[in-house]
Protein backbone atom coordinates (compact mmCIF):
# COMPACT_ATOMS: atom_id res chain seq x y z
CA UNK A 1 0.00 0.00 0.00
CA UNK A 2 2.88 2.82 0.76
CA UNK A 3 2.77 5.61 2.44
CA UNK A 4 1.16 9.20 1.44
CA UNK A 5 0.45 12.43 2.96
CA UNK A 6 -2.84 14.62 2.13
CA UNK A 7 -3.85 17.63 2.70
CA UNK A 8 -7.19 16.62 5.11
CA UNK A 9 -7.84 16.93 8.97
CA UNK A 10 -6.76 13.99 10.41
CA UNK A 11 -9.74 13.84 12.21
CA UNK A 12 -11.70 13.91 8.69
CA UNK A 13 -9.21 10.69 7.86
CA UNK A 14 -11.35 7.44 6.77
CA UNK A 15 -8.39 4.61 7.99
CA UNK A 16 -9.15 2.29 10.40
CA UNK A 17 -6.91 4.24 13.55
CA UNK A 18 -5.59 7.67 13.33
CA UNK A 19 -2.58 8.98 15.49
CA UNK A 20 -2.93 11.39 18.33
CA UNK A 21 0.67 13.40 18.76
CA UNK A 22 0.01 12.23 23.01
CA UNK A 23 1.95 13.53 25.82
CA UNK A 24 3.04 11.19 28.23
CA UNK A 25 0.60 11.53 30.36
CA UNK A 26 -2.09 11.04 27.90
CA UNK A 27 -4.10 14.57 28.70
CA UNK A 28 -6.22 16.41 26.23
CA UNK A 29 -3.85 19.00 24.81
CA UNK A 30 -3.89 21.63 21.91
CA UNK A 31 -3.40 21.38 18.03
CA UNK A 32 -3.88 17.68 16.42
CA UNK A 33 -4.79 16.35 20.15
CA UNK A 34 -6.97 19.10 21.18
CA UNK A 35 -8.80 18.14 17.89
CA UNK A 36 -8.64 14.69 18.09
CA UNK A 37 -10.57 14.78 21.74
CA UNK A 38 -12.88 17.29 20.49
CA UNK A 39 -14.00 14.75 17.55
CA UNK A 40 -13.93 10.93 19.08
CA UNK A 41 -15.64 12.89 22.11
CA UNK A 42 -13.39 14.60 24.99
CA UNK A 43 -14.98 13.09 28.17
CA UNK A 44 -15.13 9.59 26.72
CA UNK A 45 -11.38 9.14 24.86
CA UNK A 46 -9.81 11.60 28.05
CA UNK A 47 -11.95 8.41 30.37
CA UNK A 48 -10.04 5.89 27.79
CA UNK A 49 -6.69 7.84 28.55
CA UNK A 50 -7.24 7.79 32.49
CA UNK A 51 -7.75 4.08 32.29
CA UNK A 52 -4.72 3.36 30.24
CA UNK A 53 -2.77 6.17 32.55
CA UNK A 54 0.93 6.81 31.16
CA UNK A 55 2.89 6.19 28.22
CA UNK A 56 6.77 6.79 27.92
CA UNK A 57 8.19 8.51 25.35
CA UNK A 58 9.11 6.35 22.12
CA UNK A 59 5.89 4.15 22.93
CA UNK A 60 1.87 4.13 22.12
CA UNK A 61 -1.19 2.88 23.61
CA UNK A 62 -4.51 2.36 21.98
CA UNK A 63 -8.15 3.55 22.87
CA UNK A 64 -12.00 3.14 20.88
CA UNK A 65 -11.65 5.77 18.51
CA UNK A 66 -15.72 6.86 20.05
CA UNK A 67 -17.35 9.47 17.68
CA UNK A 68 -14.54 9.26 15.15
CA UNK A 69 -14.63 7.42 11.44
CA UNK A 70 -11.72 5.96 12.73
CA UNK A 71 -12.15 2.59 15.07
CA UNK A 72 -9.29 3.69 16.87
CA UNK A 73 -7.08 6.47 18.26
CA UNK A 74 -3.81 5.55 18.82
CA UNK A 75 -1.46 7.55 21.43
CA UNK A 76 1.80 7.82 20.43
CA UNK A 77 4.26 9.80 22.10
CA UNK A 78 7.31 11.77 20.76
CA UNK A 79 9.98 13.53 22.10
CA UNK A 80 10.77 16.93 22.77
CA UNK A 81 13.59 18.10 21.12
CA UNK A 82 16.51 18.94 23.12
CA UNK A 83 19.00 19.21 20.35
CA UNK A 84 19.42 15.61 19.07
CA UNK A 85 21.61 14.39 21.44
CA UNK A 86 19.34 12.84 24.47
CA UNK A 87 17.93 10.23 22.18
CA UNK A 88 15.82 12.19 20.25
CA UNK A 89 16.11 10.67 17.11
CA UNK A 90 15.33 7.31 18.38
CA UNK A 91 12.73 7.92 20.67
CA UNK A 92 10.63 9.67 17.57
CA UNK A 93 11.15 6.16 15.61
CA UNK A 94 9.78 4.22 18.45
CA UNK A 95 7.26 6.25 18.62
CA UNK A 96 5.96 5.76 14.82
CA UNK A 97 6.59 2.07 15.26
CA UNK A 98 5.01 1.30 18.44
CA UNK A 99 1.45 2.95 17.08
CA UNK A 100 2.62 1.07 13.76
CA UNK A 101 2.58 -1.90 15.58
CA UNK A 102 -0.02 -1.28 18.04
CA UNK A 103 -2.97 -0.61 15.35
CA UNK A 104 -1.59 -3.80 13.18
CA UNK A 105 -1.87 -6.23 16.41
CA UNK A 106 -5.85 -4.99 16.76
CA UNK A 107 -6.05 -5.41 12.60
CA UNK A 108 -6.06 -2.00 11.55
CA UNK A 109 -4.58 -2.21 7.97
CA UNK A 110 -5.06 1.29 7.52
CA UNK A 111 -3.65 4.67 9.59
CA UNK A 112 -3.29 8.24 9.81
CA UNK A 113 -0.67 10.04 11.42
CA UNK A 114 0.09 13.49 12.23
CA UNK A 115 3.60 14.37 11.80
CA UNK A 116 4.71 13.24 15.57
CA UNK A 117 7.01 16.01 17.57
CA UNK A 118 7.06 18.90 14.85
CA UNK A 119 4.40 20.53 16.69
CA UNK A 120 5.11 22.61 20.12
CA UNK A 121 7.12 19.54 20.83
CA UNK A 122 9.87 21.42 18.72
CA UNK A 123 11.14 18.90 16.58
CA UNK A 124 13.02 20.47 13.33
CA UNK A 125 10.71 19.67 10.19
CA UNK A 126 13.13 17.77 8.14
CA UNK A 127 14.80 15.87 10.80
CA UNK A 128 10.87 14.86 12.29
CA UNK A 129 9.83 13.88 8.27
CA UNK A 130 13.03 12.00 8.09
CA UNK A 131 12.14 9.97 11.32
CA UNK A 132 8.59 9.22 10.05
CA UNK A 133 9.39 7.86 6.73
CA UNK A 134 12.17 5.69 7.70
CA UNK A 135 9.75 4.42 10.30
CA UNK A 136 7.04 3.80 8.79
CA UNK A 137 9.27 2.24 5.69
CA UNK A 138 11.09 -0.45 7.85
CA UNK A 139 7.67 -1.53 9.32
CA UNK A 140 6.20 -2.12 5.67
CA UNK A 141 9.18 -4.35 4.32
CA UNK A 142 7.19 -6.82 7.22
CA UNK A 143 3.64 -4.89 6.53
CA UNK A 144 3.23 -3.93 3.08
CA UNK A 145 -0.51 -4.47 3.05
CA UNK A 146 -0.56 -0.98 5.37
CA UNK A 147 -1.68 1.83 4.21
CA UNK A 148 -0.06 4.90 5.96
CA UNK A 149 -1.62 8.18 5.36
CA UNK A 150 0.00 11.33 6.88
CA UNK A 151 -2.67 13.65 7.29
CA UNK A 152 -1.13 17.51 7.12
CA UNK A 153 -2.45 20.75 6.64
CA UNK A 154 -0.19 23.22 5.58
CA UNK A 155 1.68 23.27 2.36
CA UNK A 156 4.77 23.57 3.42
CA UNK A 157 5.11 20.92 5.15
CA UNK A 158 2.96 18.88 2.93
CA UNK A 159 5.80 19.88 0.19
CA UNK A 160 8.81 18.96 2.90
CA UNK A 161 7.11 15.78 3.21
CA UNK A 162 6.80 14.75 0.05
CA UNK A 163 10.01 15.83 -0.64
CA UNK A 164 12.02 13.86 1.31
CA UNK A 165 9.74 10.45 0.34
CA UNK A 166 11.18 11.17 -2.90
CA UNK A 167 14.64 11.16 -1.41
CA UNK A 168 14.77 9.01 1.23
Amino acid sequence: MGIRIEKISIVDLKTDAIVNAANSALRMGGGVCGAIFRAAGPEQLQAACDRAGYCPEGSAVITLGYKLEAKYVVHAVGPRWGGGQNGEPEKLRGAYTSALQVAWDHDCRSIGFPLISAGIFGYPLELAWKEAITACRAFLTEHPEMEIVFAVLDDRIIAVGEKTLREE
